[in-house]
């Protein structure tokens, strides 16, 4: 794998074990709030009254931003990532489905398609989570439901072109049911423009799940995700900006380096990059 992927994957794994292991090891709750008027607007690498360091400060419930930042990694990326499969999986599915059957059932999934991706997905976030009670399962159904055409044309094109492979003919000729022909034959042939654009979907469902969040139709209070943060840092800018700079870096970092990730996948599996 050449550097500035490898790079990529790098931080994107130190970023995952971090989310899982700080916050198990501090020694503060990241959603209780203690003394307030002791340990809140701590500036970064900054020790409170009982000799406690926050490397990234405390926010205005004197709460640390570093364990409360990796908390919110754990719901973003899971919410992030479980949003990107699931668009990917839903997409792969109708894709093959109207390669593989033509006729109506082709023609009507492919103009659902085009009539979603005619409207900014944003619109239909924001329409699908106005609609239903904010929350994660909530979050994780919209981006699935608003993220699957894309995959679902790019499935299609390649099942189209499957259909009349000499292996897939011949396993019509012996009588092979349809529905295994498809499963066992075509779709795993067809499956790799599904996965690049599942991984390069990674990066656009955090960003998407942090926007969400910020607007407060994502994730809620008290449960931290990288946008509630942002929002609950907006009002202390002049004050207190590490508050807000340091998920939104957390949202930077983790973006570019899904982007790069995927890209690197999608050269790869085109045989355009090095191993």
């Amino acid at each position: 794998m050449p550097v500035v992927p490898s790079i990529a994957l790098g931080a994107l794994g130190v970023l995952a074990l971090a989310c899982i292991a700080v916050p198990w090891l501090a020694t503060q709750d990241p959603v209780a709030i203690g003394d307030v008027l002791a340990r809140r607007f701590l500036p970064p690498l900054a020790r409170d009254g009982d000799g406690v360091r926050h490397l990234f400060g405390t926010d205005a419930f004197g709460r640390d931003v570093l364990v409360r930042m990796l908390v919110a990694g754990r719901l973003s990326l899971a919410v992030g990532v479980a949003g990107a499969i699931g668009s990917g999986a839903l997409g792969a599915l109708l894709g093959a489905l109207a390669g593989w059957r033509g006729g109506m059932v082709d023609a009507a999934i492919t103009a659902l398609a085009d009539a979603l991706l005619a409207i900014p997905r944003l619109v239909l976030l924001l329409v699908c989570a106005a609609l239903w009670a904010p929350g994660i399962p909530t979050l994780v159904t919209v981006l699935a439901l608003t993220g699957w055409m894309g995959v679902a044309r790019l499935v299609r094109a390649e099942v189209l072109g499957l259909r009349a492979r000499d292996y897939v003919q011949a396993a019509r000729a012996i009588g092979v049911a349809e529905w295994r022909t498809l499963w066992r034959h075509v779709l795993p042939n067809a499956i790799a423009p599904a996965l690049v654009a599942t991984s390069l979907g990674v990066g656009g469902a955090i960003l998407l799940e942090s926007g969400l969040s910020y607007l407060g139709l994502g994730v809620q209070p008290p449960a931290p995700s990288w946008g509630n943060m942002i929002a609950g840092g907006r009002e202390h800018l002049l004050v207190a900006p590490w508050i807000a700079l340091a998920p939104g870096l957390a949202v930077v970092v983790t973006v570019a380096a899904a982007t790069l990730v995927g890209d690197w996948l999608e050269l790869r599996l085109a045989g355009r990059a090095p191993a």
